[in-house]
């Protein structure tokens, strides 16, 4: 494994993932937290370094298991690979667990909705930035 490469990847994609939540949950897309029930919401603050630190952790698990499975994922190219790696988090990880928030907690339909449709643009860039500075 190409471990400077990882903590590159990890890097970048964790400031990437801060600046668009900053900007879409944080700015554009704030509204749907306003939305009932609003009492299952902590006050909205900057984050602590306690989400940077679980931010990066995730981003660093992510990019192992991109660097771990890479040859094995189809795609004609690296960037492809990046693309479809991303997708299958979104597909393994996102859909289950939005699906079991439905199910499980009071949470307004629309704010699943929207974290759902952010990750499926997220997942795939994550994935496309991770396989652009691990390479093949």
């Amino acid at each position: 494994m190409k471990i400077g490469k990882i903590v590159i990847a990890t890097v970048v994609i964790t400031v990437f993932n801060a600046i668009v939540g900053a900007v879409a949950c944080g700015g554009i897309f704030n509204w749907v937290y306003k939305l009932e029930p609003v009492s299952v919401w902590k006050p909205m603050e900057a984050p602590g370094i306690l989400y940077y630190i679980g931010a990066i952790l995730l981003d660093f698990i992510f990019v192992v298991i991109y660097a771990l499975l890479h040859t094995g994922i189809p795609g004609k190219n690296k960037l492809i690979k990046g693309l479809v790696f991303g997708l299958c988090v979104w597909g393994i990880g996102t859909l289950p667990g939005m699906f079991a928030t439905y199910i499980f907690m009071t949470v307004a339909p629309t704010v699943i909705i929207y974290w759902t449709i952010m990750a499926l643009v997220l997942a795939p860039l994550k994935g496309l930035m991770t396989a652009a500075i691990y390479g093949e």
